[in-house]
């Protein structure tokens, strides 16, 4: 259909809050795979800086992809 829209294209290609993208993230990938967590997007976020011109902002389309090939290797630490 000419004119109309793809509501989930525009959602994965905007710019969206840390807890927004943990929440899409975790609710939209196999249930054996790592959840997302706010320490761990930190992380992320430290060790990859060039995914982030835009300052704080996530997106499902730019970060999603990495974010999965590195989560299973990263060991979120407990702080006592």
């Amino acid at each position: 259909m000419k004119g109309k829209k793809n509501i989930n294209a525009e959602f994965n290609e905007a710019f969206t809050t840390v807890a927004v993208f943990i929440e899409y993230y975790n609710k939209n990938i196999p249930s054996a795979y790592p959840k997302a967590t706010e320490g761990a997007l930190i992380a992320f976020k430290a060790t990859y800086p060039g995914l982030f011109e835009k300052g704080e902002s996530w997106s499902i389309d730019k970060h999603r992809k990495r974010l999965m090939d590195w989560l299973p290797s990263y060991r979120e630490v407990a702080i006592a």
